[in-house]
């Protein structure tokens, strides 16, 4: 039985349920992080001394960082065409979702996300959200043209890049910012709601991290 550390509305949590939902693995997941707390004990810094969650249990093994745990968990459990052993053919899957951790999720998380979601309307910056939105939509152009190509990040195939790649396309398409057409993206978020594990991890409500006026 494979333990998760870390609360249902945490994105980096969703990505590691979302991935072990595709491969059929048991697990239990705890809440941990935000307002359930839990983070700074001595026993979760043993765990993860950067007191943030995600973290996952596997028998002897522990561990943390999202994208870490999944290639891990694909490593272990996974194969082809999620995982491929080759690693000729796995490079460009490995390639795609590093680049989805590093550049579409620094784009829309903390700059987008955390501006429209978890910052009061009192304390947003108009001017700082429109230039985060227009470095985003540079990077889901780049997004955009790849998924002009196959039905999935790689291809026809769903991979390891999906999970980390469409992680963050429930949020985007549901806060309230302006979105450009883009038709490749948005059938490829169709395809993704159409999966049961995107649908029980992902497709979760953050509103209890929305921020209210003091």
């Amino acid at each position: 039985m494979i333990t998760i550390y870390g609360r249902a509305t945490s994105s980096n949590v969703q990505t590691v349920m979302w991935g072990i939902g595709e491969l059929e693995l048991a697990c239990e997941r705890l809440d941990y992080g935000h307002a359930f707390g839990g983070t700074d004990t001595p026993e979760f810094r043993a765990m993860n001394p950067n007191g943030l969650v995600p973290v996952i249990r596997d028998g002897g093994l522990v561990m943390f960082e999202s994208c870490a745990i999944l290639r891990y968990l694909a490593s272990r459990y996974g194969g082809a065409p999620f995982w491929p052993a080759d690693p000729v053919v796995r490079g460009p899957i490995d390639m795609w979702a590093e680049w989805a951790k590093t550049t579409l999720t620094r784009d829309f998380t903390g700059p987008v996300f955390w501006a429209v979601v978890r910052t009061p309307p009192s304390k947003r910056d108009p001017k700082k959200l429109a230039a985060a939105l227009r470095q985003l939509d540079a990077t889901l152009d780049i997004l955009e043209a790849r998924l002009a190509r196959g039905r999935f990040v790689t291809g026809d195939d769903f991979t390891l890049a999906d999970v980390v790649v469409g992680h963050s396309l429930f949020r985007y398409f549901t806060i309230d910012i302006p979105r450009r057409d883009r038709p490749a993206l948005a059938a490829y978020y169709a395809r993704l709601t159409e999966r049961p594990a995107f649908r029980e991890h992902v497709m979760v409500s953050y509103e209890p991290l929305r921020a209210r006026e003091a």
